[in-house]
């Protein structure tokens, strides 16, 4: 496995497939005094061929050859070894020099889009053959892109492994190195897996950021119209076991409440979560949290908004003028009744009198009898109160065309709100998943040019502009009265002095940080839940969410998306049963591993369809939830499971890496 990056994500990546599937890695990040990358557009080729390329100290045992004698995957190199190569640019003398010629994956993950989609176009010529999980914010060209790679692959695929020429020369194809015929003949190219996926770290990411702050809705995974929902429930009374729900995921922490106690990560040991438990570890576990599957429904894509009068007439008018129109027209019906009953008029003839005289261009009511002069006069009031109404109603729609590109300002009165604090990459995504769940959001944001400003003001969310950290901006977000705060931007600092100054306005606020350190995390979040054991507080990394995924999509693996439980990841994979004795032959209660996998529902669709769209219920809500214990899974099925890291390596065939002493 090859893994290219310069940020969090690459280094979280690198250790998930090295430390949980035991797999030989080679990671490419920038020289160390490289701190900052050129840019990529218009850099000449010719100075890039003779960028600088060298071999890092390899971090693992097995792997003690330097220079250019330690090639990349070479056969020396133990399970679970990792090799750094350090390269400012990402040419083509460097995919080389890493080995992508034999290599099985590829991971471009850079967080510039531009630098992927170079390199992978690279990496498709050296190796057609070669899995590619490319990393790209910009969705639609993830699409082309993942088209264009795929195709260019089946081509390869069509005209044989022989047909491909050798463009680079030097040294790699002469001496049997990755790129010579010798090194091909070795592959195997039927069960290579040529397949691209995009992916994003802000999509994976995004939902369940989102749904920490939303209550009842602690833990999402959506993905093609599929969403699954997962609740963490508190723990019961003394004595009580908790209610499992459809499927009990986790026991949570036994010492959640104890500051000084286990964190919540895998080293937490026998006090710390426990993922996928049996029915025995339930029924043992009381006085422990636990998350359960409570609801699993199918969410297709966004209805059209209304084009009726009532919404057009809406998003013109403010609420105030509404009702002052509903007054209005209340009072227009009164008349036309009392006229109708004094002058015994038809009700048509009554209304158009009473009409007339609202817009004064009736005749005087002169010698008729008083109760008609009394309702002209009222008539005529009436008509005075019509005329501002109408002026204001004529200001407020020309201000609102002209405001259409202007940023709201938080509304008086709002409250059970979500502050979201940064809408750079990741908060755009969090904002776009929190509008959809149909959740009020104030986004505050210190750069006035940020990307997510573009679709705060397309959904007419509040904005405010200021830096966090200044005394005012919080209040001006109405966090007195705001439900939730994400603290979401790159600088951790700034989160946690966001944070701390909205506890001191709200003690029992809850809060969602975004941190990168995982040991400050974990002080953090001791901390926090010391000083304000009311208070949820939460802390995630966005590269921890994301690397599982990363990870399982370089394994040719569909990964639908990660829980995370605590400090820990849950994965939703979607598998055929084929291959795996684990699964084929064997009950849905008999294929269940407690700690490991178990079988959440089966795929019904049939294979045609699966190839026309691979994404599991791809045309439509084909997944059957509630599979019987004594259903039997046949090879032909495919099923989605909750599998842990360790427990999807071990089902998949991977190598997972054993602890030193076991």
């Amino acid at each position: 496995m090859v893994v290219a990056g310069d940020d969090a994500l690459a280094q979280r990546l690198a250790a998930e497939l090295r430390g949980v599937y035991g797999e030989r890695v080679t990671l490419v990040v920038p020289p160390a005094q490289h701190g900052v990358r050129p840019p990529v557009v218009g850099r000449a080729r010719a100075t890039a061929l003779f960028d600088r390329v060298s071999a890092a100290v390899n971090r693992a045992s097995g792997n003690g050859n330097g220079g250019a004698g330690g090639g990349a995957g070479g056969s020396d190199e133990t399970s679970g070894s990792e090799r750094v190569v350090e390269a400012a640019e990402l040419t083509e003398n460097a995919l080389s020099y890493a080995g992508v010629e034999r290599a099985t994956a590829l991971a471009l993950v850079y967080d510039d889009d531009e630098t992927n989609i170079r390199a992978a176009l690279t990496a498709r010529r050296l190796n057609p053959r070669i899995r590619l999980v490319l990393r790209l914010y910009n969705r639609r060209l993830g699409q082309h892109i993942e088209a264009l790679l795929d195709q260019a692959s089946a081509l390869a695929a069509a005209t044989g492994p022989d047909s491909a020429p050798d463009t680079r020369g030097g040294a790699n194809s002469a001496a049997g190195g990755p790129g010579s015929d010798a090194s091909r003949a070795g592959r195997n190219t039927d069960v290579y897996d040529a397949s691209t996926t995009v992916l994003s770290d802000a999509d994976t990411a995004a939902p369940a950021l989102a749904a920490t702050a939303v209550a009842g809705t602690s833990k999402v995974v959506q993905t093609d119209g599929l969403m699954l929902r997962a609740v963490e429930r508190p723990p019961p009374g003394p004595g009580a076991v908790a209610d499992p729900g459809l499927c009990t995921l986790a026991l949570l922490s036994a010492t959640t409440n104890d500051p000084a106690g286990a964190d919540g990560s895998e080293s937490s040991g026998a006090q710390g979560p426990q993922l996928l438990p049996d029915e025995r570890a339930v029924a043992a576990a009381t006085g422990r949290g636990t998350v359960v599957l409570e609801n699993v429904s199918y969410s297709g894509p966004e209805l059209s908004s209304g084009r009726g009068v009532v919404p057009w007439f809406g998003s013109l008018l403010s609420r105030r003028l509404r009702w002052s129109f509903v007054g209005l027209v209340a009072c227009v019906v009164g008349l036309a009744v009392a006229s109708m009953l004094v002058t015994g008029e038809q009700p048509l003839q009554a209304t158009y009198l009473t009409l007339l005289d609202l817009f004064a261009i009736n005749d005087p009511a002169i010698g008729q009898p008083l109760g008609r002069q009394i309702l002209q006069l009222c008539s005529g009031l009436v008509g005075l109160l019509l005329l501002p109404v109408l002026l204001a109603a004529v200001l407020e729609a020309l201000g609102t065309f002209r405001g259409g590109t202007a940023l709201r300002k938080p509304p008086r009165g709002l409250s059970g709100h979500v502050v979201l604090l940064g809408v750079g990459k990741i908060g755009t995504r969090v904002l776009a998943r929190l509008r959809e769940l149909r959740i009020p959001v104030v986004c505050v944001e210190a750069d006035p040019e940020a990307r997510g400003l573009a679709l705060a003001r397309s959904l007419r969310v509040p904005v405010v502009l200021g830096d966090v950290t200044q005394e005012g901006v919080l209040e001006a977000a109405k966090i007195h009265r705001a439900h939730a705060l994400l603290a979401l931007t790159s600088a951790d600092t700034m989160n946690l002095e966001a944070v701390l100054s909205a506890r001191t306005l709200k003690p029992d606020l809850r809060v969602v940080l975004r941190l990168y350190d995982d040991d400050f995390a974990t002080a953090v979040y001791r901390t926090l839940r010391a000083a304000h054991p009311g208070a949820l507080t939460r802390s995630r990394s966005v590269s921890h969410l994301a690397a599982p995924a990363f990870a399982g999509a370089m394994l040719g693996r569909q990964i639908l998306g990660a829980i995370p439980v605590e400090r820990r990841v849950l994965l939703f994979a979607a598998v055929d049963v084929g291959g795996h004795p684990q699964l084929e032959g064997r009950t849905v209660g008999e294929a269940f591993r407690a700690g490991a996998w178990r079988v959440l529902a089966l795929d019904t669709a049939t294979p045609e369809e699966r190839r026309a769209d691979p994404a599991p219920g791809g045309r439509g809500p084909r997944l059957v939830w509630d599979l019987p214990s004594t259903y039997v899974l046949k090879p032909e099925d495919r099923v989605v499971l909750a599998a842990t890291r360790r427990g999807l390596a071990e089902l998949l065939g991977r190598r997972p890496r054993q602890r030193a002493g076991a």
